[in-house]
């Protein structure tokens, strides 16, 4: 037998195809995406924040929850901008915004006078009002003028104002050339003073035709009869001028209230007996829908209630 033939392994290797010898392009297939490893998951547990941290995050939102924290806010807010806006200004003689007036900061006492011309009044917002300590505490009250005038809105005024805790007095508009006594009949018909309440006043601003010396005869009998029948001394209002003009020296032993706008103090004698000072005819009060004149007590709260009818 022939020997076995030896395979030729040149002759194997051409016939394997070559691409490269073909001309043809290889393709090379895609590698496998490579996958990346997941994250490792990180623990959800948190520590427990302290007791102390716990305790003042607690106590800082009750703070600011607290309506008390935001008056002191807003309270330290308004002094300094109350403070930046009194710059240069009379510090015994300030605006106050609420009232839209300038207000001599030396009285501890203050309240109003009304009549008809301010309508329907609302008395308890008149009474809630305040700012920086000023409120009205007190109000004379227009009753009557003349010999058969009685304002429409007096005995609504005189009720509702004493309800809210406002002490009260009434004033008479005098017509110096009629009869002082009938005029003062007519204020006492009028008015029912009570214990507690503010002395008569008698409104006095004009001549009327009569002289100076007439009109002190009529003044004196209406003064007289009122305090007769009262068994109180009654309280003159007039304006400054009026007063050192026709009341001065006459009526010395009578308490005044004096009229005096738009000044910080009350330029009038020191030996004048006056009780109360009328500085302004342009407040705002809530509760009242036009200006008001406003008033200030010369003396602390024990003298007003010294004056008041016992």
């Amino acid at each position: 037998m022939p020997p076995p033939k030896k395979p030729n392994n040149h002759a194997a290797l051409e016939d394997i195809p070559n691409p490269l010898r073909s001309g043809k392009p290889v393709r090379r297939s895609a590698p496998a995406p490579v996958r990346k490893a997941a994250p490792k998951k990180r623990s959800s547990k948190k520590k427990p924040l302290p007791a102390y941290v716990k305790f003042a995050v607690g106590a800082l939102v009750l703070i600011l929850l607290s309506p008390f924290y935001y008056g002191y806010i807003i309270k330290g807010f308004s002094s300094t901008w109350r403070w930046v806006l009194d710059i240069g200004e009379d510090p015994n003689y300030r605006t106050y915004n609420s009232f839209e007036i300038k207000i001599p900061v030396a009285y501890n006492i203050h309240g109003i006078d009304v009549s008809y011309y301010q309508g329907k009044i609302d008395w308890p917002k008149v009474r809630a009002m305040k700012e920086d300590g000023v409120q009205v505490s007190f109000a004379i009250i227009k009753a009557t003028e003349g010999l058969a005038s009685v304002d429409p809105y007096f005995q609504r005024n005189w009720r509702e104002a004493a309800k809210v805790g406002i002490v009260c007095g009434a004033y008479h508009f005098f017509r110096p050339s009629k009869s002082g006594r009938q005029q003062a009949r007519l204020f006492l018909q009028t008015v029912h003073f009570e214990q507690g309440d503010l002395p008569p006043v008698v409104d006095i601003e004009h001549l009327n035709g009569a002289t100076p010396a007439e009109m002190r005869v009529e003044l004196q009998a209406f003064l007289d009869h009122v305090e007769q029948k009262t068994k109180v001394k009654p309280i003159i209002y007039s304006g400054l001028t009026y007063y050192n003009d026709y009341l001065k020296g006459y009526f010395d032993a009578y308490p005044l209230w004096i009229a005096h706008y738009y000044k910080s103090e009350l330029k009038i004698d020191s030996g004048a007996n006056w009780f109360f000072w009328q500085h302004s005819d342009k407040a705002r009060i809530t509760g009242i829908n036009h200006v008001v004149d406003f008033n200030a007590f010369r003396g602390d709260s024990t003298a007003f209630q010294s004056l008041l009818i016992k």
